[in-house]
């Protein structure tokens, strides 16, 4: 993802997202610098884990422009391919 998100990136918003209500964002930051990750990270509010029915680790979801998920799927998932499709089919609404 790391090498595929940057192609666009200038027309698909992407937000790497914490969970851990604990966390300080400083230190969010600070470990996405260290892993050289080129998207921006945010904190989860409050009932956002419910609200997207996430209950395993490194949930990945896809919200096209209309609000609709058009992608889902969990830690491990996802190769190149995938990846490239989802962004093109996101990068087309």
């Amino acid at each position: 993802m790391k090498e595929i998100w940057p192609e666009y990136a200038d027309e698909v918003p992407f937000y790497a997202m914490n969970v851990d209500p604990t966390a300080v964002f400083e230190e969010i930051e600070a470990y996405k610098d260290q892993q050289g990750y080129p998207w921006p990270v945010a904190q989860a509010g409050p009932g956002m884990l419910a609200d997207f029915k996430v209950t395993r680790q490194s949930t990945k979801i896809a919200i096209g422009s209309d609000g609709i998920i058009t992608y889902r799927d969990s830690y491990g998932k996802g190769d190149d391919e995938t990846w490239h499709q989802v962004f093109k089919e996101l990068a087309a609404q």
